[in-house]
């Protein structure tokens, strides 16, 4: 939490008002969390896919 809170204070978050961090970092989160979980399809799901190009 620690770093978290030296994270907020470093960056335009800080002096906002709570819910509009708050609503920031969980914006942040979400994005991660689905390119994290879209990494983790691609590796082990990623020899399987076919990519067609063609019209």
């Amino acid at each position: 939490m620690d770093v978290l809170n030296v994270f907020v204070q470093n960056s335009a978050l800080n002096g906002m008002p709570k819910w509009y961090k708050a609503t920031t970092l969980l914006l942040f989160a979400f994005i991660l969390a689905i390119i994290a979980v879209s990494f983790f399809i691609l590796i082990t799901q990623g020899s399987d896919m076919n990519i067609r190009y063609g019209y």
